[in-house]
């Protein structure tokens, strides 16, 4: 059954209460500029953003040389792969399993700017362990993952706050955790108006029943999420924005009964909601890796919608 504005709303404010104790939503950011580099289709901006009052978040800002002002922005949410050391480099570097150029490059060849932070335990932020810090914010009531989403929230707060920014072109992105990141902030926040995800739109109960869990890490395991949300019912709180679904049928992190479970429940959603053609799941007989085919999806999708 579809939702209506107010029961997406509803649903919203449960699903933002499951992520443990979280500072103030409202709470003013600000930032800290720390120096800019030229890097030929974009200008590089490092900055420490202030968005939690508890640890500083280190930032990448990219404008794009030849774009008209304000111009649409792409939160970029970087992938995990167990390597501490990337966080937001992901954007400016790329990654193994992404295509090239590197994002930055890609979005702002098109005059799209990009912003990505660097997420708890990562990047600059890192020199805990992850299950060192899962337990600590445990036995405080506070959920890693929550965290995390909490600062990618604040993150659309600080892009607001910048005159060259168009505030009602708002996309995000990401790879692997970075997929899951962009579906849950676009999920919890309408000011996302295009939401695409790579290789992470995992069911839960098929994650279960291939006894796959231990393929994501213990940063994504929200308590008492399955009382009240499955995938599809979280995803469901985007309809009716675009909404891009990249996935690959031999991935293990998105078995694939439950890429099936999903996309019926979307499609469903979207056709109530009188936008068949904002869903899209997009399938590939590969693995979880980022194909060519999969970045002329996602930059043809940001051009059509964004």
């Amino acid at each position: 059954m579809t939702l209506t504005t107010e029961q997406q709303a509803e649903q919203r404010d449960l699903l933002y209460s499951l992520l443990g104790d979280l500072p103030p939503r409202d709470r003013e950011v600000s930032a800290k500029f720390l120096g800019e580099e030229d890097c030929g289709s974009y200008v590089l901006e490092r900055l420490l953003l202030e968005l939690n009052g508890v640890e500083p978040v280190p930032a990448y800002f990219t404008r794009p040389v030849d774009a008209k002002e304000p111009f649409p922005v792409v939160l970029f949410n970087h992938s995990h792969g167990g390597n501490y050391t990337i966080g937001k480099d992901e954007l400016i570097r790329g990654r193994e399993y992404l295509q090239d150029p590197p994002y930055a490059q890609a979005l702002a060849e098109q005059g799209w700017g990009a912003l990505a932070i660097d997420a708890w335990n990562f990047g600059e932020r890192r020199g805990r362990t992850e299950s060192e810090l899962f337990k600590e914010l445990l036995w405080r009531g506070q959920v890693l993952w929550g965290l995390m989403v909490y600062d990618s929230l604040k993150a659309i707060d600080y892009l607001l706050t910048r005159p060259d920014v168009d505030g009602g072109r708002i996309a995000t992105l990401g790879m692997s955790m970075g997929s899951t990141m962009a579906w849950w902030v676009a999920a919890l926040d309408p000011r996302v108006k295009v939401c695409i995800d790579i290789c992470c739109l995992t069911d839960f109960e098929a994650l279960i029943e291939t006894r796959g869990l231990d393929g994501h890490g213990i940063y994504y395991y929200v308590p008492g999420l399955l009382k009240h949300f499955s995938t599809a019912s979280i995803n469901a709180l985007i309809a009716p924005r675009p909404h891009l679904s990249l996935a690959g049928n031999y991935d293990r992190l998105t078995p694939p009964k439950g890429l099936d479970r999903v996309d019926e429940a979307l499609k469903e959603v979207y056709r109530e909601m009188g936008a068949p053609e904002a869903w899209r799941l997009v399938r590939y007989n590969t693995g979880h890796f980022e194909t060519a085919a999969m970045r002329c999806e996602v930059l043809q999708f940001l051009k059509d919608w964004l």
